[in-house]
């Protein structure tokens, strides 16, 4: 099991120097994994619980951006984006993007994608609103990106991305790919499909952020991936805990490691409860084994 911090990319989290500072003192603490949002616009009009801590600001921070200063500032943790809204974006510079971060930090970078939520993300922008539509547009998205990053000459003509004779370079240091993890809503059946073609899976409880999917439901979400096609071994699974850090509790660990969970991310929505949780250490911030009743 692998433990990770996730914070906001909103709010006080904005200042890139805080997010670099928490991302040192991860590493130094034996967290493995620091994570944020890719949120464009603040989350605080759609969540009682995220508007009670981050307020009503409207700063945010460029994950990408920010995920570069991360990458220089540390050596060892991993780190990435859960998740990033790739049908607002373009597939070709997302691609070019996330290899210049990969080979930057040493092959550290994971990549979530989402359709993305809310909708004003898109609206506001004159951008695709339609789920249906936004879904087809992630899966053609990934499929390019993934043959850019290959190296090889590209053509591809699909519905809403195209390309012709495109070859990229450098590719990523990581093999077979940067690893692309799914973040979606985990009552939902079609994005554990999309998600067992890639390389992990992040489900979130509808209840966010006060709840967590329970252990028996991933117990569900690992049968749907493995009958998808999801390989058996080098898979991530994640579970995000809620965000007052009391769930998973440290009983409950082993039930999700014994269902494919391979990480747990714990959530901080202000910058001193995340000071104060990374510096508990991985088992000693509520979760693992070690951690408090």
């Amino acid at each position: 099991m692998r433990y990770g911090i996730y914070l906001p990319n909103q709010g006080e989290f904005a200042d890139v120097g805080v997010l670099v500072d928490l991302a040192r003192a991860a590493e130094t603490a034996g967290w493995d994994g620091f994570f944020i949002w890719d949120e464009l616009l603040p989350l605080y009009a759609h969540n009682d619980v995220v508007r009670a801590v981050l307020g009503d600001s409207d700063d945010a921070a460029d994950a990408m951006v920010a995920l570069a200063a991360v990458a220089t500032a540390t050596e060892r943790i991993r780190f990435g984006t859960l998740v990033t809204a790739v049908a607002r974006l373009r597939p070709e510079a997302v691609a070019r993007q996330a290899v210049t971060l990969d080979r930057l930090s040493g092959g550290r970078l994971v990549l979530g994608v989402g359709l993305g939520h809310p909708d004003d993300q898109f609206t506001a922008f004159g951008l695709e609103a339609d789920l249906r539509t936004r879904a087809a547009m992630v899966d053609e998205f990934l499929d390019l990106m993934d043959r850019l990053w290959s190296g090889e000459p590209v053509d591809f003509d699909g519905e809403y991305y195209s390309c012709h004779g495109v070859a990229m370079a450098p590719t990523p240091l990581q093999r077979p790919r940067i690893p692309i993890w799914i973040g979606a809503g985990g009552s939902y059946r079609a994005p554990r499909r999309r998600a067992a073609r890639w390389d992990g899976f992040a489900p979130a409880s509808e209840q966010w952020p006060d709840e967590v999917i329970p252990h028996e439901t991933y117990a569900e979400i690992a049968d749907d991936l493995r009958a998808a096609g999801a390989p058996t071994s080098q898979y991530d699974l994640v579970v995000i805990g809620n965000a007052d850090a009391t769930k998973p509790t440290p009983a409950t660990i082993p039930q999700y490691e014994r269902t494919g969970v391979t990480w747990v991310l714990v959530q901080a929505l202000s910058v001193a409860d995340a000071r104060d949780r990374i510096l508990a250490g991985p088992l000693g911030g509520g979760v693992g084994p070690a951690g408090p009743d």
